[in-house]
């Protein structure tokens, strides 16, 4: 899961568009997986190759064999991991302070409330203009947002070698999610000011409640209406791969009869996977460089921990817990916007706490306070993973396959934090306790 956004509608959707990626033909995605393949090995990312007796020879003690993993990591290679992911924590403040500024350059000189009044012009009825100053606010925050964006999602991914994509077909991506969260930031503004206008002094409540409602439909509606605006998805050829994989589904009672592939090399070299579904829907799906660049073990060590995932109804539980995380982000922008309002009333031309002008310092307020509960939303995702991670152990039975899967998260993934790192910034748990837990099953298994 990604680290939260900052308003109600990018809340909704950052969840929608973790698949951000774009469609296009079969010769297309064939030239852009070798593509991925290279740029994958001129990244410099290795691992020191090992065979089966190699894995027999480990030591039964789940420390030192989890070690003997980690040692296959080159010192480069652990460098620019290290690297990689501790720079991530910067752009997390960077994209803090620039969301701040950019709600300052909005509200100053009564610029929003400018455009407020614009738009009640144009919308004529209060529901039509917050609809309106949704979407030029989306608008506007985009394009003012967009240097550091360019930088962060594709200079610094380049960089790193992880990433496949022209800075044409990149762009292209952009423009279609900003389509997207424009049209879904539209009307979660204005519904979320009709709130606020009908409930009063309780609007913080019945704002938790559209808030989780707009999360549920948007976690249901992705899979089938816009993750396949940006990649193709197809069942996966029939072979062992498949069938473990409905196996280990239909065993838990996962109501799936296919497995997806998309192409995830078309944008990056990452490796991933995923079940999802809400309200009695499941998709089972892999990407490509899954498919082509693990084995079959690794394969079904990760299917078993996504199916873990749906099994233990992760999903509803993280929206149990985020109607509890957002309730108290409500109340905390309840108090903190009547207090900013009073001072900067006169800068701003806002004065009422209902009034859509005000918008740009709410997602300032959401902002600030999701950055300072990163600890909570990580450790309750963490939290889940390493059930995921368990489940997935129980049911493949693969504590090789799933180190070895571990290993090559490292690209992108620091493997070995402090506690305390950990602990803020990591919302998975770490390769060293991944592979510990899987070391520590194939000890008390007694298995080879």
């Amino acid at each position: 899961m990604k680290r939260w956004p900052t308003t109600v509608a990018a809340l909704a959707l950052g969840l929608a568009l973790t698949l951000s990626h774009a469609a296009d033909n079969d010769a297309a995605t064939q030239a852009q997986t070798k593509k991925a393949d290279a740029t994958a090995q001129a990244s410099g990312f290795k691992i020191r190759p090992v065979d089966d007796a190699w894995r027999a020879a480990l030591p039964r003690d789940a420390k030192l064999a989890t070690q003997a993993y980690l040692d296959r990591l080159p010192a480069e290679v652990l460098a620019k991991s290290d690297a990689y992911y501790t720079g991530g924590y910067w752009m997390q403040l960077w994209n803090l302070l620039l969301g701040i500024f950019v709600a300052t350059l909005m509200l100053a000189g009564q610029r929003a409330a400018r455009v407020r009044d614009w738009a009640a012009r144009m919308g004529r009825g209060p529901v039509r203009r917050d609809l309106i100053f949704g979407a030029v606010y989306s608008v506007a925050a985009w394009v003012l947002t967009l240097p550091l964006m360019v930088y962060e999602g594709y200079v610094r991914e380049h960089a790193y070698g992880m990433a496949t994509q022209t800075l044409l077909a990149w762009a292209g991506e952009q423009l279609v999610t900003l389509a997207v969260g424009t049209a879904i930031t539209a009307i979660v503004v204005a519904g979320l000011y009709a709130i606020i206008r009908r409930a009063g002094e309780r609007w913080w409540m019945w704002g938790t409640a559209g808030g989780i409602a707009v999360l549920s439909v948007v976690i249901a509606l992705s899979p089938v209406l816009i993750e396949p605006l940006f990649n193709t998805y197809k069942p996966i050829e029939d072979g062992p791969v498949k069938r473990v994989v409905l196996q280990m589904a239909h065993a838990n009672g996962v109501p799936v009869d296919n497995v997806y592939e998309f192409d995830a090399s078309r944008q990056t070299t990452r490796i991933s996977a995923n079940v999802s579904g809400l309200f009695g829907t499941a998709a089972v799906r892999l990407n490509d460089n899954l498919m082509r660049r693990t084995t079959e073990p690794e394969i079904r060590a990760v299917m078993a921990h996504e199916l873990g995932h749906y099994v233990m109804n992760h999903i509803a539980k993280t929206l149990i817990t985020l109607t509890l995380l957002l309730s108290v982000a409500f109340i905390v922008a309840q108090w903190a916007m009547r207090r900013l309002l009073a001072r900067f009333v006169v800068a701003t031309g806002v004065s009422r706490i209902d009034d859509v002008a005000g918008l740009p310092l709410l997602a300032a307020v959401f902002s600030v306070f999701f950055t300072l509960a990163t600890p909570i939303q990580n450790t309750l995702v963490r939290t889940q993973e390493i059930e995921a991670d368990r489940f997935g152990l129980n049911q493949s039975r693969e504590p090789h396959g799933f180190a070895e899967a571990q290993l090559r998260l490292v690209e992108y993934r620091k493997a070995d934090p402090g506690p305390v790192e950990e602990f803020i910034f990591f919302h998975h748990p770490s390769t060293r306790h991944r592979i510990h837990d899987a070391m520590r099953w194939r000890e008390a298994m007694g298995t080879p």
